[in-house]
């Protein structure tokens, strides 16, 4: 009877262990500094991408020209009610810049496009250089698969890693595969490239796909259990979950009553 109490509490342990190793993220990690190889990440403009650019200086008149108004609705009057024009990058990266005209910008940083503008506007102010801001509007993720609550997220500052973009959608469900996470990413000509990460592993952080860029989609892959429960209807899962307490409770009863004796 002993050595079959001492089994049950082996594979109960085995069992508990397995399933921590499962769902456990950067098991291997330890306490320190983790090394990413990428640097600080900036995001690079990427055709089909929308720009927000303004252009602020102490020369109200000098710098309106450079930035684009929306036409206004019918019947709204004054500066004040209107928005600026946002650019979108073409199949070729360029943007129809005011004054300007055509500008590649794509692969650049925004802060690289931010000092390449103000270089152009330099000789057209005669005070203080204007202040030129460039901002990524279309800095979203599409989450699927094994979490708790799919769908597109935006990042506000233009930096998302794996592990935020995890959490904007309440992290993964416990049915997740925590080692087998896709990340697929369109390159500027159009092939899509798919990283695998393993997020049990602290290896992640040097991936091509720790962080993530405009447009990215991540899929999380359900696990065998999911897999294996998605063949069942939920009255025949309910079968399945009530006959495994019955046999659990059956076991304890015949270990205690056999200690017993």
């Amino acid at each position: 009877m002993k050595k079959l109490i001492y089994l049950f509490l082996f594979i109960t342990f085995s069992v508990s262990c397995t399933q921590v190793r499962d769902i456990a993220y950067l098991q291997n990690a330890e306490s320190g500094i983790a090394n990413i190889n990428q640097g600080v990440f900036d995001a690079r403009i990427k055709s089909k991408d929308i720009l927000s650019i303004t252009v602020v200086s102490s020369e109200p008149e000098a710098s309106r020209r450079y930035n684009l108004l929306m036409p206004q609705p019918q019947g709204m009057v004054g500066y004040a009610n209107q928005t600026l024009q946002n650019f979108l990058v073409d199949n070729d990266g360029n943007i129809d810049f005011p004054v300007f005209g055509t500008l590649s910008v794509k692969g650049l940083t925004t802060k690289e496009l931010e000092e390449q503008i103000s270089a152009k506007l330099a000789p057209f102010f005669t005070g203080e250089m204007p202040v030129v801001t460039i901002r990524i509007l279309n800095f979203t993720v599409n989450i699927l698969g094994e979490v708790n609550r799919p769908g597109k997220y935006e990042s506000v500052n233009e930096q998302l890693t794996i592990f935020e973009g995890l959490a904007l959608a309440n992290d993964m469900t416990i049915y997740g595969k925590r080692n087998n996470v896709k990340v697929l990413r369109a390159d500027p000509e159009g092939n899509v490239n798919v990283y695998t990460l393993n997020l049990n592993d602290r290896n992640v952080f040097n991936s091509p796909g720790y962080f993530l860029e405009q447009n990215d989609v991540v899929y999380v892959e359900p696990n065998q259990s999911r897999a294996n429960s998605s063949k069942y209807g939920a009255a025949e899962t309910h079968r399945i979950s009530t006959l495994s307490v019955l046999i659990s409770l059956a076991t304890m009863a015949v270990t205690i009553f056999g200690i017993t004796r």
